[in-house]
């Protein structure tokens, strides 16, 4: 058997593809999320994101996704 060494770029690619197949996007990507510290100031910015949105209005976009 024979195999071409990939880059880590395909590698990664072609992992969050079989992820996203399997378990779905939404679960892959709090998988992936376990692995960043993350950036920016989350509460500035959920302040900013939803300042104008009430928590039904919230709530219902949630549901619609």
């Amino acid at each position: 058997m024979s195999s071409q060494t990939k880059s880590l770029s395909e590698i990664t690619q072609q992992a969050i593809q079989v992820l996203s197949k399997e378990i779905g996007i939404a679960s892959t990507v709090r998988f992936l999320n376990q692995f960043s510290i993350g950036y920016g100031n989350y509460t500035e910015e959920r302040e900013s994101l939803f300042k104008d949105l009430t928590l039904d209005e919230i709530l219902k976009r949630m549901q619609d996704t």
